[in-house]
């Protein structure tokens, strides 16, 4: 597992919540949740998108083992790889929102990076 913070949480459950977090951001494209815990979710689900764009069994098998909801891993295969074929990383960002209102921890937004625009800021730059 990418990263060393324990996020106060025993290996099993702090396992069981990063799955939970990362077929959560596939199924609704982005999350609200602390930087901390964003940070550790950010490489397990490019790690998965990465897996899922060469479509194989064994991948598939990787990718369910991890992946907690059937339907997710089929929308991973079917609709979310297949939009970052030419592209070799950054799927996703980390838009941080401010501090959360009861006890002021740092808050941000996880979302898949839409490829398209990554094509159009390198077009800007050149």
């Amino acid at each position: 597992m990418p990263g060393t913070r324990k996020l106060g949480r025993t290996s099993d459950h702090r396992l069981a919540m990063l799955r939970a977090m990362v077929t959560f951001l596939f199924e609704n494209g982005r999350i609200e949740t602390t930087v901390t815990r964003a940070k550790e979710v950010q490489p397990l689900a490019e790690k998965m998108i990465t897996i899922a764009k060469t479509n194989q069994l064994a991948q598939k098998r990787n990718v369910m083992a991890f992946v907690t909801k059937e339907t997710i891993a089929k929308k991973l295969f079917d609709e979310i790889a297949p939009k970052y074929e030419g592209v070799k990383g950054g799927y996703t960002r980390i838009i941080k929102t401010g501090p959360r209102r009861g006890d002021a921890a740092e808050m941000c937004i996880i979302e898949l990076v839409d490829p398209t625009e990554k094509k159009k800021e390198e077009k800007d730059k050149k």
